[in-house]
C-alpha cells in the first residue's frame, strides 16, 4: 500500500550561512494529526522564495522514503528525520521512475494532481550541510516531485495515497527531469511534453525554448531550456579591430564615435537596443573595457557608440580627451536581448540621461519603417546643455505619423526654452507618466540610472500596464540576484585578495575588471565573488531552471550571453572554469 508517512511543515526564518544571512523555509517539521492542504500550501507551511518556489503549480512538495535510504548509503549517514529534503509529503511509494505529470490522487480529503520535478535550490544544501546537494538530486535522478491541489482537504499521516486519473503521455518524473538536464533533448520528446496540460508554466517555457533551439540550430550545443532570454547569439567570438571613422560632440557630456571595421568587411547589423563591448587601449595601462548601446540606426557597414564623460569616469575622458579619428578600437559583436519587438501596439520609448542611447536606436528604425505605430519618446536630462541628440530625436519624431514627445529638464537653464526645448521642469517620475495617460495596451522600453528605471517599472505597472510588456536595460553590471540572501552593502570590484594568479585572463566586460585565473577556485562563481563583481545571473550548482516569474529558480541564477565563450556559446558560472582566456558579460 502506498502510505502518507509523514505530513512536514516550516516558516521562513533567517540562518546564517557563510557570512550571510539567509532566509528560508528549507526547515520542515513533522507535523501530529491532520493538517488542512489548501490551494496554495499546507496549514502552518510557508516559502521564502516565492520565485522559486511555491505557487499554485508547487503547492506541496513530495519526497520518497525509498530516497531517503539511497541517500543515506550514498552519503554514509543515518541522521535523516522527515521532513530533511524540505518535503512537505513524506511517502512510501510513488518512485520518480513510475509516478507521471498529470497523475491524480487521493490523499484523505484531498485530491492532487503532479505538475513537476523538483527544481532544487542551494538551500538543500545548507540544510543537509552538503553544498552539491541539489546538483547531485539531478545527477543521481531523484528530484522528487510537486502537486496542484484540486480539491482542498485534511490529511495526515498514515493516509493511504490512492491513484484516481493517469496523467496523458505517460512521462514519468525522471524522464521529465532527464529531459531538460541531461544531454540530447530529443524533439518527439519534447513534442510529447508539451501536450500536457497539467506540466507546470516554468517547465513548459523551457522545453519550448529547447524545441525552438532545435529549429532553428539543429543539434546546437548549449541548453537554451535553462537560460534566460538574452536575443541571438552574437555574430562573432571575441573582439574585431574597428578604426574610428568620426568624432562627434552630441552634448556638454556625450561624444559619439563611428566604428568601422579595419579588415573593411560588412558587420553584422545590430538589432535596435543592443549593446557592444569596446576594448580602450590607452597609451598608459592598463587596457580598459567598458559596454556601450549602439545609438544610431543598425547598419552593416559601421557601429554608433555614444558616452557620457562621468566626473570620474576613466573611459568617457580617455574618449573624449585622448581617441581620435583614425585610432583603432577592439570591439566585440552586437549583443543583449533588450530589442525593439516587431507589432502594432503603442510603442513608449522612456530614457534619461545617457539611457537615451539604445532608445534612439529604436527610434532611428521606427522611422526609416515609417512605422504606423503610435510612438511616444519620453526623456528627461538636466538641462539643455545636458541634452544629447535633441535635434535628431526631433527629425526622426517628425517622419513617423502618429507620435508625441515629452521631455523633461529637473534644473533647466535660463536659456532653455519651455515647450520649445522641454516640455515640464522637474523630474519624470510616476505622476508626470499618470498625467500622460500612457495607452494601457502599449510596449514599454525603459533604460537610465537603476532608481529611475525601478521607480518607474513599479510605476507603470501601477497604472495598469502588464508586466511582461515593459522591458528595461540597465548600463553597467546589475545587482545580483540572490533569492532568500540578505542584501549588503555594494563594494566596487576589484582584484582578489593575495598573489595574483598565473592562469588564463577572466574579464568581466561590464565591470572592466581583468583577473588572471587561480586554480584555488572551485568556479567562475567563486572567482566573481572574490572580486565583489555583481553576478546577477549565476548559480551555485548547476541545475538552474527559468521559473514562472522569468527569473531563475533555484540559486542565484544564470548569466548567458558572454563575449568570448566556449564552445557552447554559453558560460554556466556555477561550474565553468577558463580552459583559455574568457571574457564575460558581467
Amino acid at each position: 500500500m502506498i502510505r502518507l508517512l509523514s505530513v512536514n511543515v516550516g516558516l521562513p526564518r533567517d540562518i546564517t550561512w557563510q557570512g550571510k544571512i539567509v532566509n528560508t523555509a528549507i526547515w520542515k517539521t513533522p507535523v501530529d494529526g491532520p493538517r488542512m492542504v489548501r490551494r496554495l500550501n499546507v496549514d502552518g507551511d510557508g516559502q521564502a522564495d516565492l520565485a522559486g518556489h511555491g505557487g499554485e503549480g508547487r503547492a506541496v512538495f513530495v519526497y520518497q522514503i525509498d530516497s531517503y535510504r539511497y541517500w543515506q548509503e550514498q552519503l554514509r549517514r543515518a541522521d535523516f528525520v522527515h521532513g530533511q529534503f524540505g518535503e512537505n509529503f513524506t511517502i512510501d511509494g510513488l518512485p520518480d521512475t513510475e509516478v507521471c505529470v498529470g497523475d491524480r490522487y487521493r490523499i484523505g480529503a484531498a485530491l492532487f494532481e503532479v505538475t513537476q520535478p523538483r527544481v532544487t535550490c542551494y538551500r538543500l544544501g545548507i540544510r543537509m550541510d552538503e553544498p552539491e546537494m541539489a546538483a547531485l538530486l539531478v545527477k543521481h535522478g531523484r528530484p522528487g516531485f510537486y502537486l496542484r491541489v484540486l480539491e482542498e482537504g485534511e490529511v495526515q499521516a498514515g493516509n493511504e495515497i490512492t491513484k484516481v486519473a493517469s496523467g496523458p503521455e505517460g512521462m514519468n518524473i525522471f524522464t521529465i527531469n532527464a529531459l531538460l538536464y541531461m544531454p540530447g533533448h530529443p524533439r518527439d520528446q519534447l513534442e510529447r511534453a508539451l501536450r500536457i496540460p497539467a506540466l507546470s508554466s516554468g517547465w513548459r517555457g523551457s522545453f519550448e525554448a529547447l524545441l525552438k533551439q532545435k529549429r532553428e540550430e539543429g543539434e546546437a550545443t548549449g541548453n537554451a531550456g535553462l537560460a534566460a532570454a538574452s536575443g541571438p547569439p552574437p555574430a562573432w567570438r571575441g573582439f574585431r579591430p574597428m578604426r574610428v571613422s568620426r568624432k562627434v560632440r552630441e552634448s556638454g557630456n556625450v561624444t559619439s564615435l563611428l566604428l568601422e571595421p579595419t579588415d573593411g568587411q560588412p558587420v553584422a547589423a545590430a538589432l535596435p537596443g543592443q549593446f557592444v563591448v569596446l576594448r580602450l587601449e590607452p597609451a598608459s595601462p592598463p587596457a580598459m573595457m567598458r559596454s556601450y548601446s549602439l545609438s544610431g540606426e543598425p547598419s552593416a557597414s559601421h557601429y554608433r557608440v555614444s558616452v557620457k564623460r562621468e566626473a570620474h569616469g576613466l573611459a568617457g575622458a580617455y574618449i573624449d580627451d585622448e581617441l581620435q579619428v583614425g585610432d583603432i578600437v577592439q570591439a566585440s559583436a552586437a549583443r543583449g536581448g533588450f530589442t525593439l519587438r516587431p507589432g502594432a501596439s503603442p510603442v513608449v520609448l522612456l530614457s534619461a540621461g545617457i539611457g537615451v542611447t539604445p532608445v534612439l536606436a529604436m527610434l532611428h528604425v521606427l522611422a526609416a519603417e515609417a512605422s504606423t505605430r503610435q510612438v511616444w519618446w519620453l526623456y528627461a536630462t538636466r538641462n539643455g546643455r545636458e541634452h544629447p541628440f535633441a535635434e535628431e530625436a526631433r527629425g526622426l519624431l517628425g517622419r513617423l505619423a502618429h507620435h508625441r514627445s515629452h521631455i523633461c529638464y529637473s534644473s533647466p537653464d535660463p536659456a532653455d526654452r519651455p515647450e520649445l526645448d522641454f516640455n515640464a521642469s522637474g523630474r519624470l517620475d510616476v505622476p508626470a507618466l499618470r498625467a500622460l495617460k500612457l495607452p494601457h495596451d502599449c510596449d514599454v522600453y525603459i533604460c537610465g540610472p537603476s532608481t529611475f528605471m525601478s521607480d518607474l517599472t513599479d510605476g507603470l505597472t501601477a497604472l495598469g500596464i502588464a508586466p511582461d510588456r515593459i522591458h528595461s536595460e540597465m548600463f553597467g553590471a546589475g545587482p545580483s540576484i540572490t533569492p532568500g540572501m540578505s542584501a549588503s552593502p555594494p563594494r566596487p570590484p576589484h582584484l582578489p585578495a593575495g598573489s595574483p594568479g598565473s592562469g588564463p585572463m577572466v574579464s568581466f566586460a561590464r565591470t572592466g575588471l581583468e583577473v588572471h585565473w587561480e586554480s584555488t577556485f572551485q568556479n567562475l562563481l567563486e572567482l566573481a565573488e572574490a572580486c565583489d563583481v555583481p553576478v546577477r545571473w549565476s548559480c551555485r550548482t548547476g541545475v538552474c531552471h527559468t521559473c514562472e516569474t522569468g527569473l531563475v529558480a533555484g540559486s542565484v541564477g544564470y548569466r548567458p550571453d558572454p563575449v568570448d565563450a566556449p564552445a557552447d556559446g554559453n558560460v554556466l558560472i556555477c561550474c565553468s572554469k577558463p580552459q583559455g582566456d574568457i571574457v564575460i558579460d558581467l
